[in-house]
């Protein structure tokens, strides 16, 4: 389960990503143009001391984007090629902002949603005492598969679209660009939300 605050961050997630986003080898959109948000999903860190966000997220008319974040409350040592960059958290204070495809809390979440169809975190804030928990902006559907799921360091990222993860003698793509969901392979995620035609792609295993 996923703890939200009701907090103010400086700059916005979303802000951002209108500097970070046009780097990246699978932009798509307008450069220096706003981001917005076209749906979210996250996972569960077990140690509960890393956040792990997914993005859907359009820069001006562009394609649909995804984008996993993670945040951290210090410097992840020897990842400075995915740091995003940082916010100001009104609760948390300082929150180190990275590409998920390179922390290693991420590619095990994200293969457990592929290949066990653990689905997505349930979010929810604390409001004097009392659970209200956020519904989510979108439905995800992973496989059920007898594979094992990674474990250890991330071994190698490949960026472009799909991103390739290597961890624990796995492989996963990560599609940056969701497309329609006709994608065969036996480990996949796919995903819709309201306005979509149908669901999306979302990443496999290779």
């Amino acid at each position: 389960m996923a703890l939200l605050h009701r907090a103010e961050l400086r700059p916005t997630k979303l802000e951002l990503l209108v500097g970070w986003l046009p780097g990246r080898p699978w932009f798509a959109g307008e450069a220096g143009a706003p981001v917005t948000r076209v749906a979210a999903y996250r996972f569960d860190d077990p140690a509960g001391a890393v956040g792990m966000e997914t993005l859907l997220v359009r820069a001006g008319e562009g394609p649909v984007l995804q984008v996993p974040l993670t945040y951290r409350g210090a410097p992840l040592a020897g990842a400075d090629r995915f740091l995003v960059g940082t916010v100001e958290h009104s609760v948390l204070g300082r929150r180190w902002v990275y590409d998920a495809a390179g922390d290693p809390v991420y590619p095990p979440a994200l293969a457990a949603a592929v290949l066990a169809d653990a689905g997505q975190a349930e979010e929810y804030f604390e409001v004097d005492g009392v659970r209200q928990v956020r519904e989510p902006s979108m439905t995800l559907s992973g496989s059920r598969t007898d594979r094992a799921l990674p474990a250890g360091p991330v071994d190698e990222v490949v960026d472009g679209d799909p991103t390739l993860i290597r961890a624990g003698g796995v492989e996963l793509a990560l599609v940056r660009r969701p497309v329609p969901a006709d994608h065969s392979a036996a480990g996949r995620l796919v995903g819709a939300w309201s306005g979509q035609d149908g669901p999306v792609l979302l990443a496999f295993a290779g």
